[in-house]
């Protein structure tokens, strides 16, 4: 299964600033909370601190296919083959 991948606001810097990243699974039911796991793995956390421990950082909104991941279940959402998977900063340095 491949879910598509996109990062803004500045978050492209934990991953070697790629702006899309495609992640491939074997397995055929996937979770958002695999997609999180796979990240975690593929941040470098001395760019951006993508995560507060297990969890993404508040400020960083989600969208699965354009639509906020709160409406879809946040970490049990459930993604399908070719999804598309937002994470935009909402965090400005100023």
């Amino acid at each position: 299964m491949k879910i598509i991948v996109d990062f803004g606001g500045g978050l492209d810097v934990c991953f070697e600033n790629k702006k899309e990243l495609t992640l491939e699974f074997e397995e055929q039911q996937i979770k958002m909370t695999d997609v999180i796991i796979r990240l975690k793995t593929l941040c470098n956390p001395k760019k951006l601190d993508f995560f507060y421990t297990q969890q993404l950082r508040p400020g960083i909104l989600v969208l699965i296919n354009d639509a906020d991941w709160e409406l879809e279940d946040k970490e049990e959402a459930q993604l399908q083959h070719n999804d598309r998977v937002s994470f935009i900063s909402t965090l400005h340095g100023g």
